[in-house]
Order: structure tokens, then sequence, then C-alpha cells
């Protein structure tokens, strides 16, 4: 497998460790150790240098205390750089980035966008929920950080056309979804490759590589359509 010109391979992690906090249901699919974590961003940091996947971008959600405590100086040892996707609601809930995390995130150079307020899907919101998730919470963290905030991840990876629609008209520059396929430089619409329990550098790779077979490409491309119409 080799890269091509404008492709993007966004890789997505959540938890790393033991958690310290209550995890909602289904959300220990996405915790792995650190030294899987290790292992999988060395692998694919290596594999995009040599040109056997293309352009990297790193991204972390939820908002866990993980992302400061593992990803942020595994992140500064290699010289890399992450979007970090900031769920407003949990600033002040253990286990969880607080302001001041944010902020240093902020300082190191990392990238802060929002995740929203409460970790809920944003499919069929009605509008006070919308305004909840999608402007209040950006209000919310841009007060924390001291500048705007651009950047959107869908929650559970879940959205619709309305969703988009919205998140368009107030002005985000990027939106950041789980789709499991390469993104394009510069697309507003950004899918994700997650890292999960269970997977090794050897498997993630593996996942990867079947999502780019003809059938499988087909039948992704069909299924981001059919979220962004419906």
């Amino acid at each position: 497998m080799t890269s091509s010109d404008g492709e993007v391979l966004n890789v997505l992690f959540h938890g790393i460790g033991t958690p310290e906090r209550e995890l909602e249901p289904g959300e220990d699919t996405y915790w792995i150790d650190a030294d899987t974590f290790h292992r999988i961003l060395d692998d694919v940091v290596a594999a995009s240098a040599a040109g056997e996947l293309p352009a990297l971008r790193l991204s972390f959600d939820d908002s866990n205390t993980s992302d400061i405590t593992v990803g942020l100086p595994a992140l500064l040892e290699r010289g890399l750089t992450a979007d970090f996707f900031v769920l407003a609601g949990r600033l002040r809930s253990p286990g969880s980035l607080d302001a001041d995390a944010v902020r240093e995130l902020r300082r190191q150079g990392m990238n802060i966008g929002t995740h929203g307020m409460h970790h809920h899907p944003w499919r069929g919101l009605d509008a006070e929920r919308r305004r909840d998730e999608f402007v209040t919470a950006r209000e919310t963290i841009a007060e924390v950080i001291g500048a705007p905030v651009t950047q959107a991840a869908c929650p559970l990876g879940r959205y619709d056309r309305q969703t988009l629609s919205e998140l368009r008209r107030l002005g985000y520059a990027e939106v950041f979804t789980s789709d499991r396929r390469y993104a394009r430089r510069g697309r507003w619409l950004q899918p994700r490759y997650s890292v999960r329990r269970g997977d090794t550098a050897q498997s993630f790779r593996a996942q990867i590589a079947a999502s780019r077979t003809p059938a499988m490409r087909t039948r992704n491309a069909l299924a981001g359509t059919v979220k962004r119409l419906r």
C-alpha cells in the first residue's frame, strides 16, 4: 500500500491506560493500554514517513485525563502534534481534562476542537440541544483557551444532513467523523480510523489495508453518502 497525493490518514485515539472515571456504556471498546498506544503510534508514524501510508494526522476524543498524562508526553517526545476534541460538559468532572489541562495542551502546540457538551449523538437534536452542543460548548472551550474553536468532532461518529448543515452554517472549518476511510487534504469533512480495544500495530494496519480494497471503498463511500443525506 502506497500513499497518494492529497490523501490523509486520520488516526483517532480515545482512552489510554486505566480509566479515572466511570465509563459510559460501550466506551471501554475504545480504551487501550499505554504500550499498545505507543506501538500503534510509532508504527503509523514510521509507515507514513516511509510512504507506506499517506500523510498522518492524529486526534484524541472524549477529554480523558490520559490525553495529557500519556498522549501529550508521547507526542512531544516524537515531535508530533494532534487535534484534541474537548467535551465542555466534562471540564469539571474527575477523570476528564480540566481547564488547566486544556490550556496546557494548547500551550504545547496542540490544536483544540469541540466534541460538544455532553457526549450525546448529534443526530436528531432539537434547536435547544443543537445550540448547547454546537454553540455553547464551542464558546465555553474558546473562553478556556482564549482563541476561536473552528474544528468539531461528531460524538460516537454519528451525524446526518441536519447536523452537517448546522455545523456549516455556524462556520466550523473542519468536521471530523469516524467513518474509517482516508480523508482528503483540505476537505471540510474528515473521516478517521478509531483505535479500539484489542488492536495491535499489525492488526490496525491490516484494518486500514482492508478498508482500501475496491469493495470496501465502495461500501464505505456509500455509507458516508447515506449519513450525509438522511
